[in-house]
């Protein structure tokens, strides 16, 4: 490996994983869009089954904020998201476990206010984490909330940290970044290479990540492919691009990377964040059904409705490896039961 990939293991990081999570294979799904004939092989790495606080890609940028919190003597975490927000969940499990005190302030990001979205889902777990919890009402900013809040507490002595949005910083990407380092070592254990990594692009974090980690071991970036599920694909990938960037700074690599290396497609977003879409649904219900697999309506079921899409149109070309990262946000499907349950008839 690289050298610059051993900033990995020098930076302060907390602990928030069992080890590498597992890559399968999806043979059910494969036999489903008879891809054996054009010798495609499609794969999962299980990043949603991560034991602490029901798991999901949050973790490994959480690994990283929460060393710079401990080294820098925090006592307290703010962060903000969506009502129902992974980030939130995780920052509340993983603050939990390691004695933080943690705060969050969530905004309403999706036009809905169903019981189920109200009160189940990510929003029950933030409660039994332990985690104070603002609401703020449709339109209100906020970060700037979060940073309000972060100077109350440190009027009275409390030393505050305020991540953001999804974790999504360079700092926080290096946790991408570590796991293409990490499927790399699965690659070689497997005796393949992946042509195709897969991922949803919300907050740009994992995407970037994942970049600056390929970009770093002289690999292709534009292996990564990407489905937006908050911005607009250009939108996306000019964040992605500029936190990439900045996390390839953070880790001393000379590699560099321009707009083509960042593959982000828009066509599977709908009418926008957290709202469902009839591909994501039959996305969900084709991975529950054929590989016992769940997958979050939010994040990883557009963005295998993406990938189901380009499979099946010949985007995904003859003979590759694909590698599709199941990024977690389960707890979220009990906040759209009612859509499945329509689905369902």
């Amino acid at each position: 490996m690289p050298a610059s990939l051993h900033v990995f293991d020098s930076l302060p990081r907390l602990d928030l994983l069992d080890g590498p999570t597992p890559i399968q294979r999806l043979t059910r799904i494969e036999e489903e869009l008879g891809l054996a004939t054009r010798r495609i092989a499609l794969f999962v790495k299980r990043d949603d089954v991560m034991s602490l606080g029901g798991g999901g890609n949050k973790l490994r940028k959480l690994e990283y904020h929460l060393g710079h919190a401990r080294a820098a003597g925090i006592d307290t975490i703010v962060s903000v998201g969506g009502l129902q927000s992974n980030h939130a969940r995780l920052t509340a499990a993983a603050a939990a476990k390691h004695g933080f005190a943690c705060e969050l302030i969530l905004s309403r990001l999706v036009a809905r206010d169903d019981a189920d979205y109200e009160r189940n889902g990510n929003v029950l777990l933030d409660d039994l984490f332990g985690a104070r919890t603002v609401v703020l009402p449709r339109g209100a900013d906020g970060r700037a909330h979060a940073e309000a809040r972060a100077d109350e507490l440190r009027a009275v002595g409390r030393k505050v940290l305020v991540l953001p949005t999804g974790g999504s910083t360079p700092l926080g990407a290096l946790g991408y970044a570590r796991c293409a380092r990490e499927i790399a070592m699965q690659e070689d254990t497997l005796g393949l290479r992946f042509d195709r990594i897969v991922v949803p692009n919300g907050s740009s974090g994992t995407h970037a990540g994942l970049v600056a980690g390929l970009a770093a071991m002289d690999r292709s970036p534009a292996t990564v492919a990407a489905y937006t599920v908050l911005a607009t694909a250009d939108s996306a990938q000019r964040a992605t691009l500029a936190m990439a960037r900045d996390a390839l700074d953070l880790l001393g690599a000379k590699a560099a990377l321009d707009v083509d290396a960042i593959r982000v497609d828009g066509a599977h977003l709908g009418d926008g964040y957290g709202v469902p879409t009839t591909g994501m649904k039959d996305a969900v219900r084709l991975a529950a059904s054929r590989e016992g697999l769940l997958l979050d309506p939010v994040y990883s079921g557009k963005a295998f409705a993406g990938l189901l899409h380009d499979l099946r149109h010949g985007i995904v070309r003859d003979g590759e490896q694909v590698l599709f990262i199941a990024t977690g946000g389960v707890p979220g499907l009990y906040a759209y039961r009612a859509d499945f349950a329509g689905a369902a008839g």
